[in-house]
């Protein structure tokens, strides 16, 4: 499958929600083309460069795992700037990948599969209602539904409301098992 990429400083988890404000051309154009179509495009982390097209137009590498956002709401409260409410949907490998030449990144990407739905470990139980209250105090709460019984569900969760840096955000994200994404951020806990 091959999909526009939406190169950040931030990373999107299967279930979460991010807003964006969309201004440069290659990503408007972009959008416009994810909603006409009804498609997702990619969210990844930069590996190196920057988020905003320089005076070159050189921009951003992606790192290699990212996620599908799927827009749920949009407004354009002025001509020439997009606010855009996305979802976290599927993790996705990139395969390969080349810039356009209005700087837009396109990418051959294969899905990664869900981790199994997996239960909360006895001592991790406790992150489970803590999490739920900071949840429920969320102006802009995660897409329902909410999964507390589902390991990785409440370890992404823990890593958007967490103040971590995007590399272990990343390392989080590219964990195929959803206890042990629980367990670096029941670590990170400890540790803080």
């Amino acid at each position: 499958m091959e999909i526009p990429l939406f190169l950040l400083n931030v990373v999107l988890h299967a279930g979460g929600r991010m807003e964006l404000r969309v201004f440069e051309t290659r990503y408007l154009d972009m959008v416009k083309e994810c909603l006409r179509a009804e498609t997702p495009f990619g969210v990844c982390l930069i590996a190196q460069g920057s988020e905003v097209a320089g005076p070159t137009g050189v921009t951003a590498t992606p790192r290699a795992v990212g996620t599908l956002a799927s827009i749920a709401d949009w407004q354009m409260p002025q001509l020439g700037i997009l606010h855009i409410v996305t979802h976290g949907g599927q993790r996705f490998r990139i395969l390969s990948w080349r810039r356009e030449p209005n700087g837009l990144v396109r990418a051959r990407v294969v899905l990664l599969p869900d981790p199994p739905v997996a239960p909360i470990p006895g001592d991790y139980a406790r992150l489970v209602p803590m999490l739920r209250s900071l949840i429920e105090a969320l102006e802009d709460p995660p897409p329902k539904p909410h999964r507390f019984y589902d390991a990785a569900w409440v370890a992404d969760r823990w890593a958007e409301l967490l103040p971590l840096p995007m590399e272990q955000r990343q390392e989080l994200l590219e964990l195929d098992d959803g206890v042990a994404r629980l367990d670096a951020i029941y670590r990170f806990l400890e540790e803080s």
